[in-house]
């Protein structure tokens, strides 16, 4: 990896503050004062959350513009937590914590139940929805510094 990397995330040791640069676009990442950080920017779970209701947003955007939907603007209220794997009926897991977040989606326009209902459904085929509901590789090495 190097100038090709899409996202660089960097920050000091001796405390949580991060800097990213994504795809040229710079922000900051770090915890709450409540959990020791200094509060400077999101934190990791904010910015998963954010990818997530940028995709749904954008997806819905385009899938409305395609179909000439009265599609007026698209809010992506979203939430992040763990529950228990036996609070969940319908999960596959069931024993320990495991992650659920929820999406709430707010449609303006003067769409019918029928469009509304399938605006909903095209918000599971975002690329990050499938992406965080499907097999994940993760692969991790270690580069020089430099």
């Amino acid at each position: 990896m190097g100038q090709s990397d899409s996202v660089v995330v960097s920050g000091s040791a001796a405390g949580f503050v991060q800097e990213v640069d994504a795809k040229g676009h710079r922000f900051t990442a770090d915890e709450p004062i409540a959990s020791g950080g200094t509060d400077r920017g999101p934190d990791p779970y904010a910015l998963l959350l954010s990818a997530l209701g940028a995709c749904t947003s954008m997806t819905i955007g385009l899938y409305a513009r395609r179909k000439n939907l009265p599609l007026e603007r698209v809010t992506v209220h979203l939430r992040h937590e763990k529950i228990h794997a036996e609070d969940c009926a319908e999960c596959e897991t069931k024993a320990g914590l495991l992650d659920r977040i929820e999406r709430r989606i707010e449609l303006v326009g003067a769409l019918d139940a029928a469009q509304r209902a399938r605006l909903i459904e095209i918000a599971n085929r975002c690329p990050v929805h499938r992406t965080l509901t499907s097999e994940i590789r993760i692969d991790t090495s270690e580069v020089a510094p430099g």
